[in-house]
């Protein structure tokens, strides 16, 4: 990837911190707060943390808003990553050791890459490829239950269906990336914290003590909130598949944490299946992707910086949003499925590594 890639890269980085201490602490906590309440809970701390920044801190003008196009895309967001994948997860954390599932989660960047080229036709490189095939292979040994045959863990696969739905969650999100991110993680998080709290509430559960509540809206906050604000912030220059790719570095700031916390010490398979996830993540940070490619014209809004020469603006015009129309052209250029460059692909004339 080039330098101008390099902020996106940072971003997706830090994204994948913030959301890989998530799962050894949200384990921590299941002693005292019941799956579901603690899923409503995160995600009440994401949005509620998410709109307080949004209201100190208005970005009026300077970022798209949601409209009534956009809904469809920010439902199916809600539903399929923010209240279906965080219960079915919490639901698996109580069957599977922390750091596995830690590792696991790894697995959402070869669902989302996927789900992106099959349904959406991003475009996929070589390169890219071999990275979701490595990660894969990780995830595969990671859930194999050795000591019992070669059957997955019921744990495990809960954890891969959170992980294919949050897939589903990121493709859903990379349609709307280009609009305000602090008001998609806003209504994500109060949406499906809502839902999650009043379902739970209707299950009979016990509502958890106050101190417990207050940790895990503050993760949330955290491994939700910024996360997410951080991961749709990529999504603008890198695309889905690579972003989540990237993102796939999390479970090892949470598999450090979990050997710190429940002193899991790693197995071999372990130890195997992390240096494979690195060398994927290594694969996608290197990649290049240039070939001549067309510009159909384009009308659409989102936010956008006064140097962005894709734009026209002279310097002095202040980064803003708004509706724009970019003409038609045909050029050759390194670039990634920004929201610039979703177009399809002709693989003869591609220049893809």
């Amino acid at each position: 990837m080039k330098s101008n890639n390099f902020p996106y890269i940072i971003q997706a980085l830090l994204a994948a911190l913030f959301f890989g201490i998530s799962a050894p602490l949200s384990k921590l906590l299941l002693g005292d707060v019941n799956p579901i309440f603690l899923a409503a809970f995160l995600y009440l701390g994401s949005g509620s943390g998410i709109a307080l920044i949004k209201f100190a801190q208005p970005s009026k003008g300077k970022e798209a808003g949601i409209r009534k196009t956009d809904i469809k895309w920010l439902a199916g967001a809600i539903i399929s990553g923010g209240i279906a994948a965080p219960i079915i997860l919490m639901l698996s954390l109580e069957k599977t050791p922390a750091s596995s599932a830690s590792l696991l989660l790894n697995f959402e960047g070869a669902a989302t890459t996927l789900i992106a080229m099959l349904v959406f036709r991003e475009a996929i490189s070589r390169r890219a490829w071999s990275a979701i095939l490595v990660i894969t292979l990780a995830s595969i040994i990671i859930s194999t239950n050795f000591e019992s045959g070669w059957g997955l863990s019921l744990g495990a696969l809960g954890v891969l269906l959170a992980t294919t739905l949050w897939g589903v969650d990121n493709n859903f999100t990379r349609n709307i990336s280009g609009k305000d991110p602090l008001s998609i993680v806003a209504w994500k998080g109060l949406v499906a914290g809502i839902f999650s709290f009043f379902l739970a509430l209707s299950l009979g559960e016990q509502i958890p003590p106050l101190v417990s509540i207050l940790w895990t809206l503050l993760l949330g906050w955290i491994s939700y909130g910024l996360s997410t604000f951080l991961f749709i912030r990529s999504m603008r220059g890198l695309g889905a598949a690579r972003t989540s790719a990237l993102y796939g570095t999390s479970p090892l700031a949470g598999v450090l944490l979990s050997i710190v916390i429940f002193s899991e010490m790693p197995t071999i398979a372990f130890v195997f299946a992390t240096l494979l996830m690195l060398g994927g993540a290594y694969l996608l940070v290197n990649e290049e992707h240039q070939h001549t490619h067309i510009h159909t014209a384009l009308l659409h809004e989102h936010g956008h910086g006064h140097d962005d020469p894709a734009h026209g603006h002279d310097l002095a015009t202040a980064a803003h949003a708004g509706e724009h129309q970019h003409l038609a052209e045909e050029h050759e250029h390194d670039h990634m499925p920004d929201i610039h460059h979703r177009h399809e692909h002709d693989e003869k004339s591609s220049k893809q590594d």
